[in-house]
């Protein structure tokens, strides 16, 4: 493909980059937005595997001609910022996209500055924080909303309003020693501003400065032990466990160290769903800061030589609890202490200019909204710096009475038999009852009867870039990077993709007996246990051809197609997501077991990818506000 130089007349490149990049949906939605006056550039995406790279390299590189770049690296690597930097050789970064995983997040007693876990949405900010684009998305399931009651979603929201403007910091620490010098102790004092420096500090310095706060913290309890027997300040276990416990959160590199030595062992020796993994678990929460704070909170309630109502012994405990603050967090916390010298205007004012983003809440944006067959729902986190236009929704592109069905997404496609790989588009199947549902629309979902109108099927064949790319170069299927380094690529068919597994009689006839029911209810696997052909499977979906898909998922066999009866293609499962069919999936089309997670083949690019459509309306949504 070649850019248009009519397309890219009078309009302006908004560089993006595409982290946790995947097949590629959000960079495919990216790179069919525009404006007026603005488009998006492709600058570089980002995945730890290598067939996520051959799917980019191969659609973006080859196809579309750009010089886009890929970096394969896990980003918990300490290397992959500076990698990151030299691929982008100091070119600005407008706008970042990803959806890091946020499933080990812990909520407790977190030590954000210096947790070295797996904690990739944490890794993700760490990437936001160093580019400092103009706008960043942040993408995720729906149920992370509610996950611990809220709290997860809150805990997100203060780590991105954490990333601060490094030249409004000298300004604000004046105000704080200033507003502390009149409101609170000189231990206080000194734990705030401790805690401040650590979190807006380079990594050399924080660490100095979290040495100082735990020394700070060290002179305090020696202060109040010298306030009881002797003989129990050094005997009491209680004692013992504060002394030791802050001598552990002072080690915070050596416990890191450990505990990615036997993370690392736990992966090799595959101890999960045993009897070691409580054990090791075990230990590893243990070391963990959280553990470690909550135990020495839990001494020092449970001692009962302490004067509980001295403010010495009530700031120690409360100065423990600020230590595992985020930055916005120990924000909230410095708020009473304005609040209390009547000065919070100032203190906000001081608040909103150090504050580098702004996210107005969590955005939930349904696929089916966007012109994409199918409800799945994501949830977004977009982050607006300062000097930018705040975004709080991403208004749908369709009506409900205009969304697009199954029908009409993969109608065309229904010509395949069973164990058949098809290379040109055949005689569908055609069901009388449905055939309204086929309806020509804009681009991105709305109906209209315009010259330039297609169905979803003819949108999907013809592409969704004609705009702005025309072809240099045909779609193509290549196995792996050295096939495609040494030009070993298949030859060119008309259709991709689309190939259906040789299924026995046997499940041929349980698809049939679920699909006829139309759900894997009670009633179904009675029936199927009568005539033995029970499964093992925990779900099965009949897809309705008048409605849209649930969430196009990893597994082809989850979904039954609704005439067929038989497993979905790659290329139908592509179609419920909105990827064009020139998008060509790369590598092995499916793998077992845990081999799905390392090699990546086509049916899990599909599934986890982000709907190219609902990806373009964001996009779209971005180009509108943008400075």
């Amino acid at each position: 493909m070649a850019e248009k130089k009519e397309f890219l007349k009078g309009r302006k490149p908004v560089t993006f980059l595409d982290l946790f990049a995947g097949a590629g949906g959000i960079s495919e939605g990216f790179l069919q937005a525009y404006t007026r006056d603005k488009y998006f550039k492709f600058v570089l995406a980002s995945d730890i595997n290598e067939n996520c790279e051959l799917t980019h390299t191969v659609r973006y590189n080859h196809q579309f001609g750009l010089d886009t770049k890929f970096l394969t690296e896990d980003i918990m690597s300490p290397t992959f910022i500076p990698h990151l930097l030299e691929k982008l050789e100091d070119q600005e970064i407008d706008v970042v996209t990803g959806g890091p995983s946020c499933q080990s997040f812990s909520l407790s007693g977190r030590r954000k500055r210096f947790d070295k876990r797996d904690n990739l949405f944490l890794h993700y900010l760490n990437v936001i924080r160093k580019l400092r684009p103009k706008y960043f998305v942040m993408e995720n399931v729906k149920g992370l909303l509610t996950k611990d009651k809220g709290k997860f979603k809150d805990a997100i929201i203060h780590e991105i309003r954490s990333i601060i403007d490094d030249s409004n910091i000298p300004d604000f620490v004046l105000y704080l020693s200033k507003l502390l010098d009149k409101t609170a102790s000189s231990f206080v004092k000194n734990c705030i501003l401790t805690k401040v420096k650590i979190e807006v500090s380079e990594d050399n310095e924080a660490i100095m400065e979290r040495d100082n706060f735990i020394a700070v913290l060290d002179t305090q309890f020696k202060s109040i032990t010298r306030k009881i027997d002797y003989r129990l300040s050094k005997s009491n276990i209680n004692i013992a466990t504060i002394r030791h416990g802050l001598n552990l959160l002072r080690r915070t590199d050596e416990r890191n160290a450990i505990s990615a030595a036997i993370i690392n062992e736990k992966t090799h020796a595959d101890i999960d769903n045993d009897f070691f993994v409580n054990g090791f678990n075990s230990f590893l929460s243990m070391i963990d800061d959280s553990t470690i704070i909550n135990t020495i909170l839990s001494a020092i309630d449970t001692f009962t030589e302490f004067d509980h109502t001295s403010n010495e012994v009530k700031e120690f405990r409360e100065m423990i609890k600020l230590y595992a603050y985020t930055l916005d967090e120990t924000f909230d916390f410095i708020r009473s202490y304005a609040i209390s010298d009547k000065s919070e205007d100032e203190f906000n004012s001081h608040l909103e200019a150090i504050r580098l983003y702004r996210v107005a809440r969590p955005i939930v944006a349904l696929s089916a909204n966007y012109g994409v067959p199918q409800n799945r729902e994501r949830v977004l986190f977009i982050g607006c710096r300062k000097d930018q236009q705040l975004i709080d929704d991403v208004p749908a592109t369709v009506s409900d009475e205009e969304k697009v069905t199954v029908y009409e997404a993969i109608h065309d496609l229904d010509f395949i038999g069973n164990g058949s790989m098809e290379t040109s588009y055949g005689k569908r199947r055609v069901i009388e009852d449905c055939e309204p549902l086929i309806r020509t629309r804009e681009v991105q979902g709305r109906l209209s009867q315009s010259d330039n109108a297609h169905t979803f099927a003819e949108w999907s064949k013809t592409g969704r870039f004609s705009h702005r790319f025309t072809f240099s170069c045909e779609p193509f299927y290549v196995r792996s990077i050295d096939d495609l380094k040494n030009n070993l690529f298949c030859e060119e068919p008309a259709l991709y993709n689309h190939q259906t597994s040789s299924q026995s009689d046997e499940v041929k006839q349980r698809l049939s007996i679920i699909a006829r029911h139309g759900a894997y209810d009670a009633d179904c696997k009675q029936e199927l246990s009568e005539l033995g052909l029970d499964s093992n499977k925990r779900n099965y979906t009949v897809l309705n051809p008048k409605g849209q898909s649930p969430t196009v998922v990893t597994m082809p066999d989850d979904f039954i197609h609704y005439a067929a009866h038989r497993a979905m293609t790659v290329r139908e499962m592509a179609r419920l997501q909105s990827f064009d069919d020139s998008f060509v999936f790369q590598g092995k089309r499916q793998t077992g077991g845990n081999k799905r997670k390392s090699e990546i083949p086509q049916y899990t690019l599909v599934g986890n990818a982000v709907p190219p459509l609902m990806a373009r309306a964001i996009a779209n949504t971005i180009l509108q506000h943008i400075k």
